[in-house]
């Protein structure tokens, strides 16, 4: 992953953006039951705003020749990681 410093002012701008965002969503997050403190409309918004971010973030990924490996995981999904244990690992010979 790229430092803060080796992303454009764009990039930059719009990770705040993300971030701001979703400690607003965290932050007034209502339990069930409970009445929401933000609007529909505002929770739309919010949604549709990070909707944006996340494809001008790949767009941006894209334009600079960067691959974006953070990829969401469903607990359902297989896991593609292969563990080897420690223990199986053996010294190769030279032959």
């Amino acid at each position: 992953m790229m430092s803060k410093h080796e992303l454009s002012k764009e990039e930059q701008v719009l990770a705040v953006m993300k971030r701001i965002i979703t400690d607003v969503a965290k932050e007034t997050f209502a339990k069930p039951g409970h009445v929401h403190p933000l609007s529909d409309d505002t929770i739309r918004n919010m949604r549709d705003c990070l909707g944006l971010i996340a494809a001008r973030e790949a767009e941006l990924q894209e334009e600079a020749g960067r691959s974006s490996t953070a990829r969401p995981q469903f607990i359902d999904e297989p896991n593609r990681a292969v563990v080897v244990p420690i223990t199986e690992i053996k010294k190769q010979s030279k032959e």
